[in-house]
Parts: C-alpha cells; structure tokens; sequence
C-alpha cells in the first residue's frame, strides 16, 4: 500500500525559510506527480505548487519564493520556501497521484507559522 509521510515545518520568522520534505514508499518513483498544498485557518485546501513531466507550476503569491523538486533516487520530493511572509502560514500537505490510475496519497499535514 503506497504511502507519503511528511517532515519539516516549524515556527519561521517573516523572512525566513523552511524545506519541506515528503518520502514516498509503495510504489514507485516517477510513476505519480507530485503536489503540495496548503490550508489555512477557517479555508478550504488550496494547491500551491505542483510538477509533473513538464514545467512546474506555482500559484501567484508563491512564485520566486517557493520551489518544488523530487529526488527521482530517493523516492522523496520537497518545497523549498523562502522570503517567508505571515499569510504562508497554514497547514501544508503533500499530495502524490499516481499516472494512470489518479488514485491520491495524501501526506498527515505539518504546521507552518510564520510569525514574529
């Protein structure tokens, strides 16, 4: 059964950064596309970021801070987040859906705050 698990997160001053990490296992890398999304306080899951076998794609208000990879070896992939501002705080999910069958796997959340 495939699964994603979740690390990083934290308490960040405005300003500062934060790499987020999500490990696949069960199936295999290169065979799912890969997302990470985030909620806030009292709204709905929204997608920040997210790549596939082409470019990758940012929402408006992370773009130039925000960074998405994977490491095909590793099975793992990451959100880099820089220039972190107050309104990046939520809870972030990684999300990986597999080619083919879009079957999701969603990672546990981890908290971001970014606050002084």
């Amino acid at each position: 059964q495939g699964r994603v698990v979740e690390s990083g997160g934290g308490l960040v001053e405005p300003g500062g950064s934060l790499r987020l990490s999500c490990a696949a296992s069960g199936f295999d890398s290169g065979y799912y596309d890969v997302s990470w999304y985030r909620q806030a306080p009292g709204k709905e899951r929204d997608l920040v970021a997210t790549i596939t076998r082409s470019d990758p794609f940012y929402i408006d208000s992370v773009k130039g801070r925000f960074t998405i990879s994977r490491d095909y070896a590793k099975n793992t992939f990451y959100l880099q987040m820089n220039s972190l501002k107050p309104e990046d705080t939520a809870v972030y999910y990684c999300n990986a859906r597999l080619i083919g069958t879009g079957d999701d796997f969603w990672g546990q959340g981890t908290q971001v705050t970014v606050s002084s």
